[in-house]
């Protein structure tokens, strides 16, 4: 994987976690392979934007709401698969909220060199070369103020700064060259092989998670010989007031 900022060390310990539904990562252990969606899919409005117009700014009815290169970019949008991670030293409750079923889900607990050895080569078809990851943390500015001047690739490594809780840590793929040489590309992203042994260090059960999930998510990491213990949310400690 090449970092995506120049000169900017990304520490092999760092711990990084991913939030998943429980159908999610049981998915990923049977198939090996994790799902990169295309930036086009998530809820995120501003994935790939240099800058963001206020909701109130004169609109000139003689121009239309995209001009030419804004359509080429937006289409970045759909060449632009990533993965996404957490930049933690602990689990966090507003990530089981949003990304693993309101607590219902699972999180597996890395670090950015398990990642990096975990990942696989990837080809969108045979005829391809192996696309290369790029990878680094995602840095947060007011695109409200700010109106961005960067390359292609680091258009996705910028997020608007309401985002900025998420701590994110991105894997990124663009397939767009491939589509240039007439490779049909998925719109709804792609599945990356990886090595779970080598990924995963702990799997953190929900607080939420049902009796029937954790069992499936424990049939699942013995069917494939996964060592990682499994560890259950600090969330579900008992209180005590005395």
């Amino acid at each position: 994987m090449r970092p995506i900022w120049p000169g900017e060390e990304i520490r092999p310990e760092e711990t990084l976690w991913r939030y998943f539904r429980t159908d999610r990562l049981i998915s990923a252990l049977r198939s090996g392979s994790l799902h990169f969606p295309a930036a086009q899919q998530f809820e995120d409005p501003f994935e790939g934007a240099v800058a963001v117009l206020p909701h109130d700014w004169p609109v000139d009815p003689l121009y239309p709401d995209l001009d030419p290169l804004d359509e080429a970019f937006a289409e970045l949008r759909r060449l632009t698969k990533i993965s996404c991670w957490h930049r933690a030293d602990y689990e966090c409750n507003a990530m089981w909220k949003l990304y693993a079923a309101d607590r219902k889900g699972v999180a597996i607990q890395t670090t950015a060199q398990r990642l990096q050895e975990a990942l696989l080569p990837f080809r969108l078809a045979p005829k391809c070369g192996e696309e290369e990851p790029q990878w680094g943390a995602v840095r947060y500015v007011d695109l409200h103020k700010e109106r961005l001047n960067v390359s292609m690739e680091q258009m996705f490594f910028f997020k608007h700064r309401a985002f900025e809780f998420e701590r994110e840590f991105r894997v990124v793929i663009s397939v767009r060259q491939a589509e240039e040489f007439g490779v049909p590309v998925p719109a709804d992203g792609i599945d990356v092989p990886f090595l779970p042994e080598k990924l995963i260090d702990r799997i953190h059960l929900g607080p939420q998670l049902s009796r029937e999930d954790r069992d499936a998510i424990i049939r699942a990491s013995e069917s494939i010989g996964l060592q990682a213990g499994l560890v259950t949310s600090t969330l579900l400690g008992k209180p005590r007031y005395h």
